[in-house]
């Protein structure tokens, strides 16, 4: 049985749990980053690359995981881009059809035009991206929302489970990024809820520990609450997923909205607060600072400790 090389482009927060997973699973996995490959991924079996054509070249699939969209369009179509090794083997190998997969997260029109420019180049596109942070990367337990042709679908499936639990068809590409800002409005406007909830509590003089405790058990209970809401109470706010990043779903969502004719009213509002954030260094953090802001603003910094105990 041909078993399937992989190429795997974006070895950064995300990337490099996500490739070190496909690398213990046994693939053989070609890597390449613009800041370079560890060496952890080498030392367990990878296979350095020097540009992303070398990568498109030796891979049946090639996986990326970038930060913008930007990025996106400058691995696949600059002249030292992946488009260039799937033009140079399609002229050698005629039979070869490869399949490029964007896990990033960025703009679902440009992805169709991505997808429609590869496509033109005889090989097949598919977006991919995920939420679950770095832990759900380290683990393998990422949700994946996958928008491609339902062959292709079926190709990359099982690698895909090497890299997550929760792997949905969307439908056509593009259609995974746009559940995958879906997913950013339900998670931001939940983070802010919760963040709002722990400052609230605080301020009254309540134990936050004990907030949290009791809406874990209730109706208020949600993985975002569980997760972030520990990372607020414990000021832990080394990222799984920054800030900056948080900003830039969000700046895609509400660009898709307008296109759309939709109205996010909250979506816009925690976009202010992201971007207020940011106005105060917070960019490089977690995602689930934004309480930060919200003790700014209430002049409260949130604390396990009652009245009682003050």
């Amino acid at each position: 049985m041909h078993v399937q090389k992989i190429g795997f482009i974006g070895l950064g927060i995300m990337g490099k749990p996500m490739a070190s997973r496909l690398i213990q699973s046994d693939y053989p996995v070609f890597l390449y980053s613009r800041s370079g490959v560890p060496d952890e991924l080498i030392a367990g079996g990878g296979h350095g690359c020097c540009s992303a054509v070398e990568v498109a070249e030796k891979a049946d699939i090639v996986i990326l995981m970038l930060p913008d969209t930007a990025d996106v369009e400058k691995v696949l179509f600059a002249d030292n881009g992946v488009a260039v090794g799937l033009t140079a083997t399609q002229s050698t190998e005629s039979s070869i059809r490869k399949i490029v997969v964007d896990m990033s997260s960025i703009s679902p029109s440009d992805t169709c035009h991505f997808a429609s420019c590869i496509a033109e180049l005889g090989h097949d596109y598919a977006d991919a991206p995920v939420s679950g942070g770095q832990i759900g990367a380290q683990q393998g337990t990422l949700t994946i929302m996958v928008g491609a042709a339902q062959a292709v679908f079926e190709k990359i499936y099982p690698i895909l489970t090497r890299m997550g639990q929760h792997i949905t068809h969307i439908g056509k590409p593009g259609s995974g990024q746009v559940c995958k800002m879906a997913n950013q409005i339900v998670v931001t406007g939940t983070l802010t809820a919760v963040a709002e909830a722990l400052v609230f509590g605080s301020k009254a003089g309540i134990c936050v520990k004990n907030i949290r405790q009791a809406l874990m058990g209730g109706f208020a209970a949600s993985r975002i609450l569980d997760v972030h809401g520990e990372r607020m109470i414990n000021r832990n706010f080394e990222p799984g997923f920054r800030i900056d990043l948080q900003v830039k779903d969000l700046d895609i969502a509400l660009t898709c909205a307008a296109e759309l004719g939709v109205s996010l009213p909250n979506t816009a509002l925690t976009q202010s607060l992201y971007q207020a954030c940011i106005a105060q260094g917070d960019q490089l953090l977690d995602n689930s600072a934004i309480v930060r802001i919200l003790e700014k603003i209430s002049n409260h910094e949130i604390t396990t400790q009652t009245h009682a105990e003050v």
